[in-house]
């Protein structure tokens, strides 16, 4: 599919659509907008209203590498999945943290203060 020209489907920003996201070394991510949009910076990208070219082509290319990106995707599920919890309900953080190199966490925590997470 060309990066080029809009998925299939409506543009309007219904959360069961599918967004692209672009590490800067190539790799390409597909998740539905409702958990891009756990990232502020991703979802005023992704906008119609915003103007923003990722808005029509509901492709949002990312400054960082891969496994920074595959992380941020992994914490925006974690985060898009238990955002309907009640207070009570316990999370389970530590499966999420379990899964962090410790060689990328300083990275890690950089990309995602930029991406308003």
């Amino acid at each position: 599919m060309n990066e080029d020209h809009p998925m299939d489907g409506s543009v309007e920003g219904d959360p069961e659509d599918w967004v692209r996201i672009i590490s800067n070394d190539g790799y390409t991510f597909l998740l539905k907008r409702k958990v891009a949009n756990m990232s502020g910076t991703i979802k005023n990208s992704l906008d119609e209203t915003g103007g923003f070219a990722e808005a029509g082509t509901r492709t949002y290319r990312s400054q960082e590498r891969g496994i920074i990106v595959q992380k941020m995707i992994e914490y925006m599920s974690f985060k898009a999945y238990y955002s309907n919890v009640g207070p009570k309900e316990e999370i389970p953080v530590n499966e999420l943290t379990e899964r962090l190199p410790p060689e990328i966490v300083l990275e890690l925590l950089l990309a995602a203060d930029y991406q308003e997470m």
